[in-house]
């Protein structure tokens, strides 16, 4: 019932920036808590940060606090991730999921089909 695309990931150089894009097929987008996840290979899924449905909460995992920003923009069915200061460690396909409260756990109901992000040294 709701459709999730990922976008703007790619190749960036340690210590710059980017900004992934979740955008979001429903009208009742303004309904839903979005999560970010990233999973690198042959590891499990890790929390990367969530906003509520009105934006007015919104939570970090501690290896981002300060580095990554989680915004929304309702009108535009659109929630977006800024990253900076990004590391090596931060290569990972990054992925996108809508539920009904802003947790830090997995539990949400729709997912995106996730986007690369790769740090070079």
């Amino acid at each position: 019932q709701v459709q999730l695309a990922e976008s703007g990931g790619g190749l960036v150089q340690a210590g710059g920036s980017l900004r992934l894009s979740c955008a979001a097929s429903t009208r009742t987008f303004g309904n839903y808590a979005i999560g970010w996840f990233r999973r690198a290979p042959g590891k499990e899924r890790e929390f990367v940060a969530t906003i509520s449905w009105n934006g007015g909460i919104t939570y970090y995992a501690d290896s981002m606090k300060g580095r990554f920003t989680i915004d929304r923009d309702n009108a535009k069915n659109t929630v977006y991730l800024q990253m900076s200061s990004l590391k090596p460690e931060d290569t990972d396909v990054y992925y996108c999921a809508a539920g009904p409260s802003a947790v830090v756990s997995d539990d949400y109901d729709y997912w995106g089909q996730g986007t690369q992000v790769t740090g070079s040294s």
